[in-house]
């Protein structure tokens, strides 16, 4: 009976989604550590990964709750450019911080209705309406201050942009987590997050029960273009500068650390658990591209090839799950 027990618990861990990902962690840092014969780990490389977290997760979490309930969104990279300009010229025209940070979200989440009423009034596919939102957003952002970088000079803003605490945690991670926290909680303990697992896996049948795809939708967008918002606005502030670049390079990243978690590109499975562990997983590889100095074309490729392998999982995965049921 023993011996039954602990063969299903066995069995049961190396089945753990969870903990696959986490070995996987070990072995990325692992390998990274190796090559770069400890540099990886130095005090001061950990807390440039740090650093980038807070940008990729913030992009997570909106690709990853539309993921969940079935879209897709190409956008979040020209949007997020286009507010933190947006925010970065309101500062310079004399607006206090709040309101630029406020500008700068409204104007995020009006990009996300946008591409709501794209995909659900004029019948777009995700794919189509979103990557035409991400040429029209990345065009604005240039029109902003005619392709011109704008500087940023307010304390609050290089406060959070720049300040650690104890000289290694940065403030701005703070609140990633406390995001990836709340939308964690609302996904497993709210009536809005288990309905949003019912619209991804299987339209029809939430419509048949009573749910609203279309507002769910209407509300995933827009949520994705306020963090896309603030994840451009953050990085402005540590800049402290804004320029047409932005976080357009980062467009696939929230895609492919939601995808790596385990969030399944169909839609209706995932979570912010897993998320995290897939941020952690994508900032890890990239920084240690840049510490074992492979160069930038190469870093592409590679970005692109991880990118695959994380849509190929997710495609094994569904497979499998489709067969079991």
């Amino acid at each position: 009976m023993k011996q039954k027990k602990l063969k299903s618990t066995i069995s049961y861990v190396f089945k753990s989604k969870m903990l696959t990902l986490v070995m996987l962690l070990v072995v990325v840092v692992a390998v990274f550590t190796i090559i770069s014969k400890g540099q990886f780990v130095d005090p001061k490389n950990l807390r440039n990964i740090l650093q980038s977290i807070t940008l990729v997760s913030l992009l997570t979490i909106g690709a990853g709750m539309l993921m969940i309930g079935g879209y897709v969104d190409l956008s979040l990279g020209g949007t997020g450019t286009m507010c933190g300009l947006i925010a970065a010229y309101a500062l310079r025209a004399g607006a206090p911080w709040y309101l630029a940070l406020i500008i700068g979200l409204v104007t995020g989440a009006l990009a996300g209705t946008f591409n709501a009423v794209l995909i659900n009034e004029l019948k777009f596919q995700p794919f189509i309406a979103t990557l035409s939102t991400a040429s029209i957003t990345q065009g604005l952002g240039y029109i902003v201050n005619n392709g011109q970088q704008i500087d940023i000079d307010n304390s609050v803003f290089n406060f959070i942009g720049t300040q650690r605490i104890a000289d290694f945690v940065p403030y701005s991670i703070i609140i990633s987590l406390v995001l990836l926290l709340i939308y964690g909680v609302m996904l497993k303990n709210t009536k809005f997050g288990r309905s949003m697992y019912l619209v991804g896996g299987n339209p029809q049948a939430s419509l048949l029960s009573g749910l609203h795809p279309k507002r769910v939708s209407y509300i995933l967008f827009i949520n994705a273009g306020s963090l896309s918002a603030l994840a451009g606005i953050l990085l402005a502030a540590r800049l402290k500068t804004a320029n047409t670049t932005g976080i357009v390079n980062q467009q696939f990243s929230g895609m492919t650390a939601a995808v790596l978690g385990g969030i399944s590109f169909g839609g209706g499975a995932g979570g912010m658990g897993g998320a995290l562990i897939g941020i952690l997983i994508l900032n890890c590889f990239n920084n240690g591209m840049l510490i074992v100095r492979v160069t930038s074309y190469w870093q592409t490729v590679a970005s692109g090839a991880l990118l695959l392998i994380a849509l190929a999982i997710d495609f094994l995965r569904v497979s499998r799950t489709k067969k079991a049921s």
